[in-house]
């Protein structure tokens, strides 16, 4: 398996494309419209926020997985999330898809929506029927294409967010591509997250949902920015066989080769969701290791990342290990404390700082310089068992809260 450049479009028989529907006020330049399609029926799988106020879009992704047997489309606006919008909210969805269905000659069953943005205003339908006639005869296959789309999904992202990979199965070149947008509004649980991800395996759909279910748990699932779990969050995976490998129908070697390379996108494009947290100016991770169970280096893991006296001390590039403990202690897993070693890593170097349970002899000068990079990973070891876990977050800002209030203005 290698990284190949693209995203959604790297995979055989997929194009996209963003444009400017005006959607969202104030900046000009910005795209807030994109449309993923397949021109070979796809099998489709997808996991969503486990709010349970759902927004409209979620509620149609739901139906139309659970219930169409073969997709072609996603249509996505960016600045009004249709959350919170009734009945009219599910009308306009319908709408959407019925728009994009005409436009490309498909049923509007075979159409996927998603929305993000400001919760509770209604959905522009004149520009987002507009938008939706601007992307059709502009569905480019190349990496410009997909990197269009990715632009376009962008809330208060700072950069898109795009991968792909290349691999074999059966003697035939598979490709898996994807993007996503999330800044805020970020806890475990799926969170104000899209996802969309594409590949030309040909696996059936009962095993593509076990595979994205499954790998959810482990990636999406296992960040946090702020710890608000949305109402729109949305992924979706298309399979539509194009590779023309003999179509994945048991949990076998091939199977678990298409679950490591999706294990991949997943773990990259839920890194560069934490990274990018909103005023974030680090990746923080959180190993959890020598676990007596998966569960509860899971719990550990995700009671530290989300710690905002940690994140904050993150910011700070302070070696404040009392945090670390305190947040692993209130996280409900038991363990011992006076066993405990915690250390601090980035690029620049690894310093254990704390050794069953107490401080080492560190040099406060050297945790600061590895604190002080653009990704920094917090280990600790509890000396349980083989089990551990990885978590994913970022550093607490002033930015953040600045961010914050004044989103919808």
């Amino acid at each position: 398996m290698k990284k190949i450049d693209g995203g959604v479009t790297a995979p055989l028989g997929f194009s996209a494309m963003g444009v400017r529907a005006e959607i969202k006020t104030g900046n000009p330049d910005k795209k807030d419209m994109a449309m993923i399609y397949s021109n070979a029926p796809c099998v489709a799988a997808g996991t969503f926020t486990t709010n349970q106020v759902k927004a409209a879009p979620v509620k149609w992704d739901q139906n139309v997985i659970y219930h169409s047997q073969t997709v072609h489309a996603v249509v996505c606006n960016s600045g009004v999330a249709n959350a919170c919008t009734g009945q009219m909210g599910m009308e306009y969805c319908e709408k959407m898809a019925e728009a994009t269905a005409d436009v490309l000659n498909i049923k509007k069953e075979e159409v996927l929506v998603a929305s993000t943005g400001v919760i509770g205003a209604q959905l522009p339908m004149d520009k987002i029927i507009n938008g939706i006639g601007m992307l059709a005869p502009t569905l480019d296959a190349g990496l410009e294409g997909g990197h269009m789309a990715a632009q376009a999904i962008m809330t208060t992202d700072t950069v898109p967010k795009e991968i792909a990979y290349e691999f074999e199965l059966d003697g035939k070149v598979c490709r898996i591509g994807g993007m996503c947008k999330g800044s805020g509004m970020i806890h475990p649980n799926m969170c104000t997250m899209l996802g969309f991800i594409t590949t030309d395996v040909s696996i059936s759909k009962d095993l593509l949902y076990q595979a994205l279910s499954t790998d959810i748990q482990d990636t999406f699932n296992m960040i946090s920015v702020d710890g608000d779990t949305s109402t729109n969050d949305t992924v979706l995976l298309l399979a539509n066989g194009l590779a023309g490998n003999a179509t994945i129908t048991e949990k076998d070697e091939k199977y678990n080769q298409f679950v490591e390379a999706l294990h991949q996108v997943n773990v990259f494009l839920s890194k560069k969701i934490a990274g990018d947290g909103e005023g974030a100016t680090a990746l923080f991770e959180v190993k959890v290791i020598g676990a007596e169970s998966r569960e509860q280096a899971v719990t550990l893991a995700k009671s530290v990342v989300t710690s905002s006296l940690t994140k904050a001390a993150i910011y700070g590039h302070d070696a404040n290990w009392g945090r670390i403990l305190c947040a692993m202690g209130y996280s409900t897993a038991k363990f011992d404390p006076d066993k405990v070693d915690i250390y601090f890593e980035s690029r620049v170097g690894k310093l254990k700082i704390v050794e069953n349970g107490m401080a080492t002899a560190y040099s406060e000068e050297e945790a600061t310089r590895i604190l002080s990079e653009d990704e920094v990973t917090a280990i600790a070891d509890v000396k349980m068992g083989p089990y551990e876990a990885t978590a994913w977050g970022c550093d607490l800002t002033h930015e953040y809260v600045s961010i914050n209030a004044d989103y919808r203005s």
